[in-house]
């Protein structure tokens, strides 16, 4: 008999494949997801550093904007971005515009923060889903292997192994998916979190310095 792993596969029933294929492409689109955030929540970290830095050192808010595009890949710059541009707005009181500001501010943080969490749900999703998938096809593969005993009368090893070797797969292929879903989940997780607490506080830093120059 040959035991390499892809006969083992040809060698189990249509819904054993089933599950073996859906899970590794759901693996291979979580895998995906994982570098691809990686890759930007690494740029945005980076740039919305930057960019506090270079803000602070300013503070000449017209040198800022025009220098803003430059940080494109930055959640806060693009929060200071909509901010400048509600400024450059004419508005009737110093109460309109301060409530207009707030408003565009608060909503093109959660713009940007609904932009970075784009498809990380399905970490979750995998990370909790896919083991019961596996349990599915390692259930599915038993019931084989007992139904070829029961219609061989034998459960010698030609009998019971493609039933058998069908549920090992499925619940390997089930762990492997949900193993690096739930870690690096956790991992955006955190990083989601870090970035929305620098948004917050830049918001309130803005507002608080518009505040100060409208009053002044």
């Amino acid at each position: 008999m040959n035991h390499s792993i892809f006969d083992l596969f040809l060698s189990a029933g249509l819904i054993g494949k089933t599950v073996i294929l859906a899970l590794v492409a759901v693996s291979i689109f979580c895998w995906s997801v994982i570098f691809t955030k990686r890759k930007q929540y690494k740029i945005a970290l980076q740039k919305n550093k930057e960019f506090i830095d270079f803000f602070w050192k300013s503070l000449q808010m017209d040198e800022i904007f025009n220098r803003v595009d430059h940080y494109h890949q930055s959640p806060v710059a693009q929060v200071f971005k909509a901010g400048m541009k509600e400024i450059k707005r004419e508005h009737q009181d110093y109460d309109t515009l301060q409530e207009r500001l707030h408003r565009t501010l608060q909503k093109t943080a959660n713009d940007e923060i609904a932009l970075l969490e784009k498809n990380v749900s399905w970490l979750a999703t995998t990370a909790s889903s896919a083991p019961f998938v596996g349990l599915f096809g390692t259930v599915w593969g038993i019931m084989t292997s007992f139904q070829n005993i029961g219609a061989s009368g034998s459960a010698n090893l030609a009998v019971v192994a493609p039933g058998i070797s069908e549920a090992l797969i499925a619940t390997a292929m089930g762990i492997a998916a949900a193993i690096p879903a739930a870690i690096f989940y956790n991992h955006f997780v955190s990083q989601l979190k870090r970035m929305s607490l620098d948004v917050d506080g830049f918001i309130q830093d803005f507002l608080n310095i518009q505040q100060r120059k409208l009053k002044s």
